[in-house]
């Protein structure tokens, strides 16, 4: 194999397929990138773990077509350092060679008859805009849980009906729900319910691959799920189980409704925080008009008013961990954001102003004293 290209899309492709390498792997060649140079022009640059897989092809100038495998992050790594402009890559006896301008590299060559053949992208559905599906993963990621113990809430349901996508998050303490528009093939089924569950992180670098590359195929079987666009292609196992559902947690019935500024919301909830300790709540206290805010007990305390509305209630007064908070608020892209409250130590619901496409239920904790 020998090719030249880019170093900068050679960074690009090789950042690409290794965030799918696992950390560490007792199976060398899972750490492994390989590395398929073609006579069309194209290189392929493909990773893959026990979960999922990746491949990204990008134009390259072909001189001796073939294949190669190396470890993924040391290539990544010389990649980052390589000068800009042209490089080459050539295997050569039982190493890769890697050079640009006077600089030059060499690798190890792994074996490729112990490297597993990557899965095939499951059956097509249909199709999603990326920036619109990165934008709803980072939204409900959020919510995921991150105890390994209890799989399921790692993950991120996937649920199709008509053109609604919906995904949903939850770690037990809050729970995250973004609806947005896909576009079914007609005629196109699943074989199996279309409703899953894609672990959180690996469904949230897919997302990130996807953002700027227009609309994606999308491919799901009882199995896996996939995308595919000019380029690249991923797949996914999906976990086991289901997640709690959330239709009636988040039917809150006869409730408050407080309205404020997001942004200053944001930087209130941070500026106050800096007394609270550990898990130290910050108090929201509404009236008709105003909010208050505060954080601390006795002497180590702090506060702050900001303008808001509030109906359905003359006065509420909630509180919040200030992490779950934040990680909430910040999700939000409106100028305003909306508090569906139902009274201290009760279910909240945040939306983003009018539009309840995005919606972030949170469990209040007891109020300040």
């Amino acid at each position: 194999m020998e090719i030249h290209i880019d170093s900068a899309v050679l960074t690009e492709a090789v950042a690409g397929a290794a965030r799918v390498l696992p950390a560490r792997s007792p199976v060398p060649v899972l750490g492994g990138l390989l590395l398929e140079a073609g006579e069309d022009g194209r290189l392929g640059v493909s990773g893959l773990d026990h979960e999922a897989a990746t491949r990204v092809e990008v134009e390259a100038e072909t001189v001796v077509a073939g294949r190669a495998l190396v470890l993924g992050r040391r290539l990544l790594d010389i990649c980052k350092v390589l000068p800009r402009g042209r490089a080459g890559l050539a295997v050569e006896g039982a190493r890769l060679s890697v050079t640009s301008g006077d600089v030059r590299f060499g690798l190890s060559l792994l074996p490729l008859d112990a490297y597993p053949a990557a899965p095939a992208l499951p059956p097509v559905l249909g199709e999603v805009d990326g920036a619109a599906f990165a934008e709803a993963v980072g939204q409900v990621a959020a919510a995921a849980g991150r105890d390994d113990s209890l799989p399921v809430l790692t993950g991120i349901r996937l649920a199709l009906d008509g053109p609604v996508m919906t995904l949903a998050a939850t770690d037990r303490y809050r729970y995250a729900v973004r609806a947005l528009e896909w576009h079914p093939d007609a005629g196109a089924a699943p074989e199996h319910p279309a409703d899953v569950v894609v672990p959180a992180r690996r469904l949230a670098e897919t997302a990130r691959s996807l953002a700027a590359g227009g609309r994606a195929r999308l491919g799901l079987d009882a199995h896996s799920l996939g995308f595919e666009r000019a380029g690249l292609r991923t797949t996914t196992r999906l976990l086991d189980g289901r997640l709690p559902r959330h239709d009636k947690l988040f039917a809150l019935g006869e409730h408050a409704v407080a309205a404020t500024g997001r942004a200053a919301l944001v930087e209130a909830v941070k500026r106050v925080a800096v007394v609270a300790e550990g898990d130290s709540p910050v108090q929201l206290a509404f009236d008709g008009t105003t909010l208050r805010l505060q954080a601390g007990y006795e002497d180590d305390v702090a506060s702050q008013r900001l303008p808001a509305t509030l109906s359905g209630s003359a006065a509420m007064t909630v509180a919040f961990n200030p992490g779950y908070l934040l990680d909430a608020l910040d999700r939000f892209t409106a100028e305003e954001v909306r508090l569906h409250l139902l009274g201290p130590g009760q279910r909240a619901l945040l939306t983003d102003g009018d539009d309840d496409r995005h919606r972030h239920l949170l469990m209040s904790v007891k109020p300040l004293v």
